[in-house]
């Protein structure tokens, strides 16, 4: 091993010329390395004084004018010049000035970093992100050498954020933009909660990484392998702020004193305060996205309310968080076959900029873009969801069967027992956290019979399918269920039951562990989601449930693109928690969750049903 070491640092190889003997020969050094780059770190002033840490990198060998291809960041900039080609490679062939921006507050910029997404356009004092865009393509215009006069702005995740909130009052010289993984709205479906349902994992992990160390990203740092087990032991979700962090994570302290969906939340839903659409966008979202699979598709839908010269377009496919910037060849561990990230890279996202920031190439001209799953094929539709899709109901019954055919008589309830001390895992133990730990990524996409057959789990399973059936559009369920309790959870699952002859398997051949990796029956999680009872009547005024009481649960699974093939079973799983992901309600009604006591905690008997007029269901988007 030391050798290897001496050798790959380029000091000393030793070679054999004989029994027993050896002649040490140097190894030259390894040649330098000349970035195709150079590299330029600026302080950009905005409009208040503050000053936003910015590197500009441009490309060497191409002296001519061109496009600015703008991306802001909480998460740092690099530190020098790429020593070659980066993962951006088919941008690189067009050739643009890269410039990477670190937001304010965050590592040398000036300012407090807040996560705070709220925008003021009617008052032209305000200083938030989407000024804050505006002044440094200002700036980048007018001071970067040689730039064609035209910008694009692009980024996934927060920096998918940064570019989509740059629309809300867009400079002249923005030309482009691609909100990728993008989110608008604190409160719904992205990243701090579900349905109004606190994401309490990724918010211990997620949001400590960017707010106690200005200067770095720094993982929370667990006291125990199991973060189920450190989060089950640690109570509510207040613990965590008043015991753990102790004030040191504000937007953590601001999520606790705010339980509702109040004006904290909806001031900080950007996207409502876009006008007409007069800069071409390219929204991109994955379908498996663990953190971000909502915002981008809302700011698409709020686009395409005025968009008269066509210029929002969405993508979407059976990607993770990121996904389609790497490979894409995989569904978590289920082969596509395909590469369709690097599809995505060079047969949408660079010609995408390449038209409308060279004036090159042919216009994009779809609407709707999908990497279907299943099918594992791109479909082009001329608006989304697509006029095809008939919205179908699937049914729940009491014979654990799902079926087309609704129940034509009362067909009782199923039952099963929720215990807040013993909450369902969402994902199986030991859960490690969220950063940098790989599993996290596919989580969504991970087998379900880790929890399936639990006895606070309820399934629902069809008969092998006779003909593909095609989801595309939007999908929903309603669950009728009641409870012992005065609060509780609903957990839905669309699950897609692989055969069990998926692949070969031969146990003369295997090695440790490949029977338990296998796909044979493998139950691939479509869509999955949570809705909290104390908000079904109102998400500002929450309310106690009645005891005992059957009420529809209208739980929203979220757009897909998705073929369940011939021989494939189609499941639903009905559970009440799914730790720690989302944060245990006590299943007693309490004024705030996060301020749960050890006592609100109680067991409660819950009862999902089946009767007409009360038909538990999951309604498909399915394509004629």
């Amino acid at each position: 091993m030391r050798i290897a070491t001496l050798i790959g640092l380029g000091v000393l190889a030793v070679t054999s010329t004989g029994a027993g003997a050896s002649v040490p020969q140097t190894t030259p050094p390894p040649p330098v390395i000349r970035s195709p780059f150079t590299f330029e770190e600026v302080m950009i002033p905005m409009r208040d004084g503050a000053r936003l840490q910015t590197v500009i990198l441009r490309p060497r060998d191409r002296p001519e004018k061109l496009p600015i291809l703008l991306q802001r960041t909480p998460y740092g900039v690099p530190a020098a010049a790429p020593d070659g080609v980066t993962r951006f490679a088919p941008l690189m062939r067009d050739g643009y000035v890269f410039v990477f921006q670190s937001m304010r507050g965050r590592f040398k910029s000036d300012g407090a970093f807040t996560l705070s997404t709220a925008v003021h356009p009617s008052d032209p004092k305000a200083v938030d992100e989407a000024t804050d865009a505006y002044d440094t393509i200002d700036w980048l215009v007018r001071h970067v050498p040689a730039n064609n006069g035209r910008v694009g702005i692009w980024g996934v995740s927060y920096p998918g954020f940064a570019a989509g909130v740059a629309l809300v009052h867009p400079h002249p010289a923005l030309k482009a933009a691609s909100p990728q993984a993008a989110w608008i709205d604190y409160w719904q479906s992205d990243d701090l909660h579900r349905n109004g349902a606190l994401r309490l994992s990724y918010t211990a992990d997620w949001v400590s990484e960017l707010q106690v160390d200005k200067t770095q990203l720094k993982p929370f740092e667990y006291p125990t392998r199991d973060t189920y087990e450190y989060l089950l032991s640690l109570g509510s979700a207040g613990n965590l702020d008043s015991q753990v962090f102790k004030g040191s994570v504000p937007m953590l302290t601001s999520l606790i004193e705010h339980p509702n969906h109040d004006s904290f939340y909806t001031s900080q839903n950007w996207q409502k305060a876009l006008g007409r659409t007069s800069v071409p966008t390219l929204n991109v979202a994955g379908f498996w996205d663990q953190e971000d699979p909502w915002g981008s598709w809302q700011i698409y839908a709020q686009q395409k309310k005025d968009d008269p010269q066509h210029l929002s377009q969405m993508v979407s496919g059976p990607w993770n968080h990121g996904g389609w910037q790497g490979k894409g060849d995989m569904l978590g561990p289920i082969p596509l076959r395909q590469e369709s990230g690097t599809q995505f890279q060079e047969q949408i996202q660079a010609p995408f900029f390449r038209y409308w920031l060279h004036g090159k190439g042919e216009r994009p001209d779809f609407a709707a873009r999908m990497f279907q799953s299943g099918s594992n094929r791109w479909h082009d539709y001329a608006s989304w969801p697509p006029a095809g899709a008939r919205p179908t109901s699937l049914y729940l019954h009491a014979d654990a069967s799902l079926s087309f055919t609704a129940p034509a008589t009362d067909e009782g309830c199923r039952h099963y027992v929720s215990d807040p001390a013993n909450p369902v895992p969402f994902r199986a133990r030991p859960i490690s956290p969220t950063y940098p730990a790989p599993e996290w990524r596919w989580w969504e996409a991970a087998d379900q019979r880790f929890v399936d057959h639990r006895p606070d789990v309820l399934s629902w399973t069809s008969a092998p399918l006779t003909a593909d059936l095609t989801v595309t559009g939007t999908v929903a369920a309603t669950i009728f269920a009641s409870t012992s309790g005065t609060d509780s959870d609903v957990v839905v699952k669309l699950i897609d039951v692989l055969p069990d002859d998926t692949q070969g398997y031969d146990p003369a051949t295997a090695k440790l562990g490949d029977y338990t990796r296998q796909l044979n029956g493998y139950q691939l999680p479509v869509a999955m989601d949570v809705r909290r009872g104390r908000f079904l009547a109102s998400d500002t005024d929450p309310r106690p449930l009645v005891p005992g009481k059957v009420v529809a649960w209208d739980v929203p699974l979220r757009d897909h693109d998705h073929v369940f093939l011939k021989g494939h079973r189609i499941m639903v799983q009905v559970q009440s928690n799914w730790f720690p992901m989302i944060d245990r309600n006590p299943q007693s009604f309490v004024p705030n969750i996060a301020k749960a006591k050890p006592a609100d905690y109680i067991v409660a008997n819950q009862s999902v049903c089946f009767a007409p007029g009360r038909e538990s269901r999951i309604v498909l988007p399915v394509m004629r």
